[in-house]
């Protein structure tokens, strides 16, 4: 028989640090809420027959936003054998809320008291005993970072689940108690005994959905509804109201004695640092600082290294040394060699030559992640987004996009208005992801070798487009509307695990792997027969008279103004839609990766010869803000659910992808050589409809709606 586990707990308590712990999983770990947008699940280590439920970070199990009704009703309808509540030692009264309402459902419960080193590092203490007397249920002090004492938990969890305790629910004010205990009694028989006393709270509270399952007479409605009236009248308040008023009038009861102040005066470490990292005019340039340091260091430095080594002895010894004369050894026909050493290993290798920085890159954010620095960061960019029309809640989306667009569109489940929903979902992917890092490295390589301004540059450019298209569409019927209100936990800093930065970096990292191994293999191949063989299927020397030469002098056009006529940018550049790591791949295929590093030498000056420093940013600020990959866009049209807002999306992501690369080259050329042209002029005309659509009033006004969400009375 399976034992089942739910983990419950407000968002930053540590709830999916200790489910990786228990399980060995590689759920994503973060300082935000909305990490798990949906239960996840896995076995606990060493016992199969133990299964673990990871319920999303909420703060009551009232059914406001989507992340709450996922966990009430996994609560409810599938009743686990047991709960584990996890609780921030350091914030104990604002988490025991939740608490309450977990004792209310009936179900088994161990509370983990997580973070205890933090509380004794502070000097502070947490009578454990005391409050596990006083909530009636196994309280263990843990710490999930470290492993502390959570065998001792686990162990809790199974014995609980095991004996199965009569439920203790917590003692509210008189007259609801006995209002509750009324309400009880009118229930039918069909509501199993392990429900009743939930859902009598729930009826107490007016929950509409509560009143919509329950199979009530218009007799017994018409009693619970005087029993919620009077307890209204006494307590001068709804009853919704009155159920939260005595819920933290017996958490101030239970936590009186328990928790142990050393110096009440003594300013935190954590609110030391917060004094400066958000201070309102500090942030924004400390922010600014630490993602130049973070690309830098990436990019620029410790990842350069490492990407030189792999592509001077790895691509250029190695391999070409050992697959090489293997091949040679098979004295193959010309075109399978060709195949494995110009398409394979050009393609691939191109790509799989940046992983080191994309590795230094992955780590570098995992411990801003894991640090509790970036859920900073999403509080002081509220207030510069809800400027802007936008909500602090995007940057949730937006920051889980910079490891992948999908996960990234799929997080924007978690803002419960629909239009700023919608306005993330088409803007996460202007932000730099593990994808386009390649591009990226492969751009700043060629072009920008010793300027370490230029990776960093991405990053804000993605801001920018995020900020100059949320004001725009804000202006318009699909995304109009006042920004949604934004809470936030800011957990206390701690130093990052170790082995959760690794893992962070490994994931990343298999993932990036996994599709070099696959889709940009699959793109290299077709893209090295497209530009080794002519129309009548005849191996050519010179890519020039290849199909794919003519399948990119037909594209070719239409990236002209942007800089960047050649064929093969073009064709790069399409390739890149299917993934964008395919644009490197298709690179090294077309400029000839394979035959540089088998000479020693690299191939990036054959790409710097072939444009110039504005075309190649160009082309970077292109494929950085163009449509994301196909999966991207699936994810795009499975979250936006409305094929019109889809393809607006897609159109509108590619239109703003050229307008700003055409903005970059044609004015760029302007004042470094005086160029100006017709494209010039249009260049400029965009610009002003930018500047113009910045700062418009709102030519659309959504109507003025009352809605009324009582239920309709009985016929």
């Amino acid at each position: 028989m399976v034992t089942r586990i739910a983990l419950a707990g407000n968002p930053n308590t540590g709830k999916t640090t200790l489910f990786n712990a228990l399980t060995g999983s590689s759920q994503r770990v973060g300082n935000w809420p909305g990490v798990t947008v949906e239960k996840k699940e896995g076995q606990l280590k060493g016992a199969s027959d133990v299964q673990i439920e990871d319920l999303p970070g909420i703060y009551s199990l009232s059914p406001y936003t989507a992340e709450e009704r996922v966990a009430r009703d996994y609560l409810i309808q599938e009743h686990p054998d047991v709960i584990i509540d996890i609780i921030d030692a350091t914030n104990l009264e604002r988490n025991l809320y939740l608490t309450m309402q977990l004792l209310e459902t009936g179900i088994p419960m161990v509370v983990a008291l997580n973070m205890i080193d933090v509380v004794e590092k502070n000097g502070d203490k947490v009578d454990i005993d005391l409050l596990q007397e006083r909530l009636a249920c196994p309280v263990i002090g843990i710490s999930a970072l470290k492993g502390q004492s959570i065998e001792h938990l686990i162990q809790a969890a199974l014995k609980t689940s095991q004996e199965a305790p009569e439920a203790a629910f917590p003692t509210y004010e008189s007259y609801i108690h006995d209002a509750i205990f009324k309400i009880k009694e009118k229930l039918p028989e069909s509501v199993e005994d392990y429900r009743r006393h939930w859902t009598s709270v729930q009826l107490f509270e007016r929950d509409e959905d509560m009143w919509k399952q329950v199979k009530l007479s218009d007799d017994k409605k018409a009693v619970i509804e005087g029993l919620i009236e009077a307890c209204e009248e006494k307590g001068d308040d709804d009853s919704e109201g009155l159920m939260s008023a005595t819920r933290y009038d017996y958490i101030a009861k239970i936590i009186q004695g328990v928790y142990h102040t050393a110096d009440e005066e003594k300013q935190s470490l954590t609110d030391k640092i917060d004094a400066i990292v958000t201070n309102r005019f500090l942030a924004l340039p400390i922010f600014a600082l630490v993602m130049y340091l973070v690309y830098f260091i990436a990019v620029s430095t410790i990842g350069k290294q490492g990407t030189d080594w792999v592509n001077d002895v790895v691509f250029g010894e190695v391999v070409p040394k050992y697959l090489g004369g293997y091949l040679d050894s098979l004295h193959l026909m010309p075109w399978l060699n060709g195949l494995i050493m110009d398409g394979l290993v050009a393609g691939v290798g191109a790509v799989i030559g940046f992983l080191p920085q994309m590795l230094v890159l992955f780590a570098c954010l995992a411990f801003l992640e894991e640090c509790g620095y970036m859920a900073r960061i999403a509080f002081v960019l509220d207030r510069i987004f809800r400027k802007f029309g936008l909500s602090g809640k995007s940057f949730i989306p937006i920051l889980v996009s910079t490891g992948c667009g999908v996960p990234g569109i799929m997080a924007a489940r978690t803002i419960e208005n629909d239009n700023d929903r919608r306005l993330t979902i088409l803007t996460a992917t202007f932000i730099p992801c593990n994808a386009k890092l390649p591009i990226i490295a492969l751009i700043a390589g060629a072009f920008f070798p010793h300027q370490s301004w230029v990776a960093p540059s991405t990053y804000f450019l993605g801001m920018g487009a995020i900020i100059v298209s949320g004001i725009m569409l804000k202006k318009t019927r699909w995304f109009s509307g006042n920004p949604a209100p934004f809470v936030i936990e800011l957990p206390a800093y701690h130093l990052p695990s170790f082995t959760g930065i690794l893992r962070t970096m490994f994931e990343r990292g298999k993932a990036f792997v996994k599709k070099a191994g696959t889709l940009v293999l699959l793109a290299t191949v077709i893209v090295w027969f497209l530009q080794g063989f002519n129309w009548h299927l005849q191996m050519v020397e010179e890519p020039n008279h290849s199909i794919l030469a003519t399948l990119g002098r037909i594209v070719a056009p239409i990236f002209a103004p942007l800089g960047w006529p050649d064929w093969r940018a073009a064709v790069a550049s399409v390739t890149g839609l299917l993934a964008k790591e395919n644009l490197v791949g298709t690179f090294g295929v077309l400029f000839g990766f394979a035959e540089a590093a088998e000479d020693g030498s690299d191939f990036w000056p054959q790409l710097a010869h072939a444009f110039n420093p504005l075309a190649g940013y160009s082309l970077m600020a292109f494929n950085l803000l163009c449509v994301p990959c196909f999966a991207a866009v699936g994810a795009l049209r499975r979250e936006m659910m409305d094929d019109k807002l889809t393809l607006f999306a897609v159109v509108y992501q590619c239109v703003l992808a050229y307008c700003v690369s055409l903005i970059i080259y044609q004015l760029g050329m302007w004042y470094a050589e005086g160029q100006f042209g017709f494209w010039t002029l249009v260049a400029l005309f965009i610009l002003a409809g930018f500047i113009y659509m910045l700062f418009i009033k709102k030519p659309y006004k959504a109507p003025k709606k009352t809605y009324d969400y009582r239920p309709e009375p009985s016929k």
